[in-house]
């Protein structure tokens, strides 16, 4: 593609002589101008990566995968059967959830009360990981878990008696009154999630059945998979086999959240790479002041033979060995920056108390990365375009220069 005469030549740009020493400045902006450009698009996505993959893994650790509502129909256990012969590697149970208000002390709370059944493998499961005061022996009827956020505003503790309100009205002497039924708190979980700890609470799958005023056919089926990720592939397969239930997916429930953190990730994208547009630049002005500087050296190039093609290649490879060099330096500094992220954040807030990262806000203890060959391929790639048209934009313009003209007054 480039001759050895080309190669030669673009290498001697490369090395501007003492006088030119404003170029080599000029060299040395670009060179570092794309390269922090490329590290910090690394370290951007990585950690927008990162922290994608554990709020998923946060999400997948408290809700189902899949949930299969009744819609008016009966889910019978012809139809279960079905689900368990047709779909591989799941794991399915029976639950209620609905609406509802926590009263204690005084105080009322919007709520979701979800029924379970504590002897199923994944509220066993979801309890071993998150339950830290009481036991799921002391989960009887009439007892409820409660999550610590809710358990700090309402000043809750184990063994306090409080009353659930449904959105199920009932008839008395009085008129219609929303459903009350009181309960003792046998236990709370936390999950480290505030707005699950504070919203949600759990009791007995027939305590929720009862104070809905539902029975056996209502209740909802949840199903739990090996490859959570695939959720919607089970989810129309489930459709197949029966059309009148409602199904959905925890990234269903969860979109808007993840639309939110695609399109953040799209937009940093495009900001960022401004910064290596932005450092293009100086390859665009160093290129330029270079051509100008050599008029005379091309003009001697042409005298002996070499076409203004030839000269053109000489001065794109020039700016070209320099975004290609400061996108591979680029590159290497944001994985290794990525990589040890952690750690840096840590001696970022003890050496200057400096806190970039707040659990209480973001729902993770520590600062995530994930580092995603096909992004740093995606940011290399798009590197080495902005490079390309930044060298070529300049070196275009040799064709149209009068260097002999140049050459006979010199």
């Amino acid at each position: 593609m480039f001759t050895r005469a080309e190669r030669l030549i673009s290498y001697r740009n490369l090395r501007p002589k003492k006088k030119e020493g404003f170029l080599k400045i000029i060299s040395i902006f670009s060179f570092l101008g794309i390269m922090l450009g490329v590290a910090i698009l690394i370290i951007v996505m990585s950690v927008m990566n990162g922290f994608k993959t554990d709020l998923t893994k946060k999400i997948l650790g408290l809700n189902p995968h899949i949930v299969i509502q009744p819609n008016s129909f009966q889910i019978n256990d012809e139809f279960i059967s079905k689900l368990q012969n047709e779909l591989e590697d799941i794991s399915l149970s029976k639950t209620y959830s609905g609406e509802g208000i926590i009263i204690s002390s005084g105080n009322a709370k919007g709520v979701i009360l979800k029924g379970i059944n504590k002897s199923e493998k994944n509220s066993l499961k979801f309890f071993k990981s998150f339950l830290y005061e009481g036991s799921l022996e002391n989960f009887k009827l009439n007892t409820i878990f409660v999550g610590s956020e809710l358990a700090f505003n309402l000043k809750l503790k184990q063994g306090d008696k409080l009353s659930l309100m449904s959105s199920v009205f009932v008839s008395t002497p009085i008129g219609s009154l929303p459903k009350q039924e009181n309960f003792e708190i046998a236990g709370i979980f936390n999950t480290e999630f505030p707005d699950f700890d504070q919203n949600v609470i759990f009791l007995n799958i027939d305590d929720a059945l009862s104070i809905f005023d539902k029975n056996n056919e209502d209740q909802n089926i949840e199903i739990y998979l090996k490859e959570p990720l695939q959720a919607n592939i089970y989810k129309n397969k489930i459709q197949k086999l029966n059309q009148n239930f409602f199904v959905y997916t925890w990234s269903d429930l969860n979109k808007s959240l993840f639309s939110a953190l695609k399109v953040e990730r799209n937009v940093m994208f495009i900001i960022l790479t401004l910064i290596v547009i932005v450092a293009a630049f100086n390859i665009v002005s160093g290129l330029t002041i270079l051509i100008k500087n050599k008029t005379k050296e091309i003009a001697i190039l042409k005298t002996l033979g070499l076409s203004n093609q030839s000269i053109k290649k000489t001065f794109f490879l020039t700016g070209l060995t320099i975004g290609f060099f400061a996108t591979i330096s680029g590159i290497i500094l944001g994985i290794l920056f990525s990589l040890n992220i952690e750690t840096i954040r840590v001696f970022l807030l003890t050496v200057f108390n400096l806190e970039i990262f707040p659990s209480d806000i973001y729902f993770l203890e520590e600062l995530p990365s994930e580092i995603n060959l096909n992004s740093i391929l995606i940011i290399f790639v798009v590197s080495l375009i902005i490079s390309a048209i930044a060298s070529y934009l300049p070196a275009k313009k040799i064709s149209s220069m009068n260097t002999f003209r140049a050459l006979r007054y010199d």
